[in-house]
């Protein structure tokens, strides 16, 4: 007769860790610098964030998106009553909320994030896209903060949350056809849009205007402001988190650059960090 063999916690965050190397290397890549216990509580915060966001993306229907969202909502308020299903996300989150002194809210957040995203419209400018961006990627910063930054994490919530928006809009400016084609949305401000004379028809035929490029550098150039903002709170985070967390700003930084380097091609190619570029930008964090 089979006897099942009792879950580990090691055999939880495996799981997660397991999650965050199949959809985002550089985000692994930076952080599997941490000392273990932290890198694992990464893994588990990352884990959450990708089954909400998979929630909305995997699911065709706004009835089905909502339906997953609410099923998750409903397994995060058990999780704050102490009564979470039996899982191993829920599991490896236990015992990251039990080493370490987290909140609660952030995870409430992110949840709104993807609710927004059900109910999208093309953000009316600047300020529109970052609120977006504070729920679905800030709120990723200040789940980490009482990891990286166990001190000080009331005082940094504003620096993570602007490593968060910057990363998120580094996203929306790498995979402006892909959001268009699989997703039907335009994450590029509309006032920026109509500032910049380039339109949905435009996007649509993937033309690399001279109003689409200047319209992309002011959009990075605002991520690039933010990157730098949150550079110089560096040595207010935990000392052996500050290389790692560094990192990922430089690696999600690259990006940009990649961009840049394509002739601003975000329609026909998937602009990322190589290898060994990513080895060059690990390495200025070290310095």
């Amino acid at each position: 007769m089979l006897i099942s063999q009792p879950s580990t916690i090691a055999s939880d965050y495996a799981y997660c860790e397991k999650i965050i190397k199949r959809h985002s290397k550089s985000f692994y890549y930076a952080f599997s610098n941490l000392p273990k216990e932290k890198a694992r509580a990464v893994y588990a915060i990352y884990a959450f964030c990708r089954i909400a966001d998979d929630s909305v993306d995997e699911n065709k229907t706004s009835g089905a998106q909502l339906a997953a969202l609410d099923q998750l909502t409903a397994e995060l308020n058990r999780f704050g009553k102490h009564c979470e299903i039996d899982h191993p996300l829920w599991r490896a989150l236990r015992d990251v909320f039990d080493r370490f002194d987290m909140d609660l809210q952030p995870f409430y957040d992110q949840l709104v994030g993807q609710r927004m995203d059900i109910h999208f419209m093309t953000p009316a400018n600047l300020s529109a896209l970052e609120t977006y961006s504070k729920y679905v990627a800030g709120s990723v910063g200040r789940m980490l903060l009482p990891i990286i930054a166990s001190d000080k994490k009331c005082s940094l919530n504003s620096a993570a949350e602007n490593l968060g928006i910057a990363m998120q809009i580094t996203n929306i400016l790498r995979d402006v056809g892909e959001d268009y084609r699989e997703k039907g949305r335009i994450y590029l401000p509309q006032e920026e849009m109509d500032r910049y004379h380039y339109n949905e028809l435009l996007l649509a035929e993937g033309r690399i205007t001279q109003g689409f490029m200047n319209m992309w550098e002011y959009l990075a150039t605002r991520a690039e402001f933010l990157y730098a903002d949150f550079t110089q709170h560096i040595e207010d985070f935990d000392k052996d988190s500050r290389f790692a967390v560094l990192s990922s700003a430089h690696v999600y930084q690259g990006i940009l650059n990649s961009v840049r380097k394509s002739g601003y091609d975000c329609f026909n190619r998937k602009n990322y960090v190589t290898p060994v570029e990513m080895a060059k930008l690990v390495a200025r964090a070290s310095m």
